[in-house]
């Protein structure tokens, strides 16, 4: 009896550390110097991941669009994303008009 109640705990245990974000933070373990002007075009959103909780390094963190996994920069590439992205946004008000 007392196996199983063992059991069922760490089964539940395991499920609320997947099913949540309280598990094993995702962190950049190393940013890039160099990123192609085609994937800065595509970002669609960004995250800063500070070097002060979890994470060891800060880095700005971009979702790309078709691309499965985020790409690790190096946070000086952050007025680049917002210069492309404010001129993304004029191109397309231009459009509409």
């Amino acid at each position: 009896m007392d196996l199983k109640v063992a059991f069922v705990i760490v089964c539940l245990c395991a499920l609320a550390i997947t099913s949540t974000k309280a598990g094993i933070p995702k962190c950049c373990i190393k940013t890039k110097t160099h990123i192609p002007k085609q994937v800065l075009m595509n970002v669609q959103r960004w995250n800063m991941q500070q070097s002060t909780g979890a994470c060891d390094i800060p880095a700005l963190i971009l979702h790309v669009k078709n691309m499965s996994r985020p790409i690790c920069a190096h946070p000086k590439w952050l007025e680049v994303v917002l210069s492309r992205q404010q001129k993304m946004k004029h191109k397309k008000r231009r459009a509409t008009y």
